[in-house]
């Protein structure tokens, strides 16, 4: 069956609430030892995680007539249900402690993303996966050790089940990226270092999950040349209106693997799809 045509929106529908402000206007999270600081938290999670769902269907609608084998749709399909099921995971934990989806405001840094890179395809699979999702490899782990250690394992499960999910979705966009460089004549480590310094504001913040980059098959020769600590990341002019980091907050360094995750990722089948045509 062919894939059809459509004509995506430049913005995809979006409920009443939450309100959205500029990402440097958002109130700073609060300490996760304290109801109203997880519920922050889990509301900002759920936040993106209804990005992410647009992200990976935006993917479907504007690249459908690029000539791109069944298998890439199917890919990112598979992609958009897993983050629908994280929404719905966040949007019920959020339920259980007396609030919803929507009761705090949001901002909408990550759909920036889409608008940045619509007209680019390589430059989309460069930034979303493999900056933004691969953002919430590092950070996540930190989250779930602070969820724990505040008793909240309830929130720290469903924050570990998104943390293997969004190892495949690493994977799914480094395979989709590599293969498409191949076929167009790009060394892909140079390809994702010219796209993310044209169209990401500043350097990649370390400290990076290696583990869990490495089982996404991402190298470290594409991400660690542009990090804070490096001064690779001056070159280029980065883009006026670029995503911000895909959380809020600073990271703690260096990054704590809680006991939770330790030894899962060896086990975690990371979903492969049908790169061939």
């Amino acid at each position: 069956m062919a894939i059809g045509r459509a004509s995506p929106l430049l913005r995809p529908a979006r409920p009443e609430i939450p309100v959205l402000r500029p990402p440097r206007d958002m109130p700073r999270r609060r300490n996760f030892g304290a109801p109203a600081g997880r519920v922050a938290l889990l509301h900002a999670l759920a936040h993106i995680e209804l990005n992410a769902i647009d992200l990976a269907w935006d993917l479907v609608a504007r690249f459908g007539d690029s000539g791109l084998p069944r298998a890439f749709f199917d890919d990112w399909l598979g992609v958009a249900a897993e983050e629908a099921e994280h929404f719905a995971l966040l949007a019920s934990r959020l339920d259980t402690l007396g609030s919803a989806y929507g009761a705090l405001p949001a901002h909408d840094g990550l759909w920036e993303a889409a608008a940045a890179t619509a007209h680019d395809l390589i430059a989309r699979l460069a930034i979303v996966p493999l900056v933004l999702e691969a953002r919430g490899l590092d950070v996540t782990p930190e989250m779930i050790l602070r969820l724990e250690r505040a008793g909240d394992c309830a929130s720290a499960a469903i924050l570990a089940r998104i943390y293997r999910d969004e190892i495949g979705h690493v994977a799914v966009g480094l395979r989709w990226f590599d293969r498409l460089c191949h076929e167009r004549g790009l060394d892909p480590e140079a390809a994702f270092h010219d796209r993310v310094r044209r169209y990401f504001s500043g350097a990649l913040k370390p400290p990076f999950n290696r583990e869990a980059r490495d089982q996404a098959g991402l190298p470290a020769a594409y991400y660690e040349p542009l990090g804070a600590t490096s001064p690779a990341h001056s070159q280029g002019s980065p883009h006026p209106n670029p995503p911000p980091q895909a959380e809020e907050g600073a990271v703690p360094s260096p990054l704590n693997i809680p006991p939770s995750l330790a030894g899962e990722g060896g086990t975690h089948a990371v979903r492969r799809g049908r790169v061939g045509a």
